[in-house]
């Protein structure tokens, strides 16, 4: 019998938004949100992102993200600069005031992961972190199917 207490979807939700809550709430002092925090990991693990790519890497919806932009550049957290091989194309990076923001919360970000992970041996965080990915992937499969003509599913 199904039940929604056990389906993989409601467990790893439920994990999700407890962290994320409990997050937002320890970073909420220094001004910044989850999804700002995000933008900034984001930005340093991969600066000049085009705001697509750093879309797909936050999953934070694409006009949710512009916006977020354009208040985390007020903040003077980001810039946004035109390429100079492309002046269509933008690219979107820390600023050093975000970077230094970023250093001062990383630390409180690898704390809440040591505390979410602290029962798991390195083995089974290894192979919990590649079963994630590999899920990811997988999804794909459902994409093809909502964007599939009505026929075809």
């Amino acid at each position: 019998m199904y039940k929604l207490t056990d389906s993989f979807p409601y467990l790893l939700a439920r994990v999700g938004v407890r962290m994320g809550e409990l997050f937002s709430r320890r970073i909420a002092s220094y001004g910044v949100t989850l999804p700002m925090y995000r933008v900034m990991a984001a930005l340093h693990e991969v600066p000049g992102q085009r705001l697509n790519d750093l879309a797909d890497m936050t999953t934070i919806e694409l006009s949710t993200l512009s916006r977020l932009i354009g208040t985390m550049e007020k903040m003077k957290l980001v810039s946004r600069s035109r390429l100079e091989n492309n002046a269509r194309t933008v690219a979107i990076n820390l600023t050093s005031a975000g970077d230094k923001l970023l250093q001062q919360l990383v630390p409180i970000a690898q704390h809440f992961e040591a505390v979410a992970i602290g029962n798991l041996s390195p083995t089974a965080l290894k192979a919990l972190k590649k079963n994630l990915s590999d899920i990811f992937v997988l999804l794909d499969r459902l994409e093809e199917e909502l964007t599939a003509p009505a026929d075809e599913v």
